[in-house]
């Protein structure tokens, strides 16, 4: 499969990867040019400002470890860092990429890319990423489906332990008076998986269930259409989700059925 060409078709892979190249370059020769104006003040005993980071880079008027400031070898990898981080965040976002990862994934990547833990952003190291994310994708799918199901509230009567019914209660969609990230990425995976028991391609994360809330209530609606389901939600930050396929929730308790197979036979005790 030709990942440069046919699945990430939003993002030269190739040109991301030569343009890093680029930068990375000018960085270095940048860096060495301030080496040798460096050799060249204190020869003539002129002064030369002390090279540290911006706080970006996590390096600002800190001691490295050991014990001086960010010598030249520290300060190109912390601006390489930089780099890759960013190009990572907009490849994940702009390719789709993160449309085939579920919540836990994604958040997953989320924590590396703020602790400045991804790899280089080579061409191999992006295909073989996006390769191992869509050979994935049906583990991660049945997995986001159980992972909302295992967060549902079972202290309302519409909220089954043993399968989903028609309707689920959402806890924490709105958070502090936003809409919550987290669990809109939650409700993602259902329609992940919605999408794919019904033959549909994969929706786009960047048309999900958070951006239908967040331009619901900037309508200053307080429920939502989906294809699959109708939101509501409430002053005290929780949502009531009811299924519009019931041909579909029978179909994603087969999945669950496989993780748990005495949870349906529950119901007819």
């Amino acid at each position: 499969m030709d990942t440069t060409t046919d699945v990430v078709k939003s993002v030269s892979i190739v040109n991301l990867a030569n343009q890093r190249v680029a930068v990375v370059e000018r960085v270095h020769a940048a860096l060495d040019l301030l080496a040798e104006a460096e050799r060249i003040a204190k020869t003539a005993h002129l002064g030369f400002p002390r090279l540290v980071l911006d706080d970006a880079y996590a390096c600002r008027g800190r001691p490295s470890v050991t014990g001086e400031y960010a010598k030249r070898d520290e300060a190109e990898g912390a601006i390489v860092r930089v780099i890759d981080v960013r190009g990572w965040s907009y490849l994940l976002s702009e390719s789709g990429l993160r449309t085939f990862m579920d919540a836990q994934a994604r958040e997953q990547w989320d924590r590396q890319l703020s602790e400045g833990d991804v790899p280089e952003l080579t061409a191999a190291n992006i295909e073989a990423t996006f390769a191992q994310l869509y050979g994935a994708r049906v583990d991660m799918f049945e997995r986001g489906v159980i992972q909302c199901f295992r967060r549902l509230s079972w202290d309302y009567k519409t909220n089954r332990p043993f399968k989903f019914g028609k309707r689920i209660i959402v806890k924490r969609l709105l958070s502090d008076g936003c809409t919550n990230h987290r669990v809109t990425d939650e409700l993602d995976d259902l329609v992940r998986a919605f999408c794919i028991l019904d033959g549909k391609s994969e929706p786009d994360h960047r048309l999900g269930t958070y951006a239908l809330v967040s331009d619901a209530r900037q309508a200053r609606h307080s429920e939502a259409e989906h294809a699959y389901f109708h939101l509501r939600w409430f002053k005290n930050g929780n949502g009531h989700l009811t299924f519009a396929r019931a041909d579909l929730v029978e179909r994603m308790n087969l999945i669950l059925a496989r993780h748990y197979p005495n949870a349906l036979a529950a119901e007819t005790r």
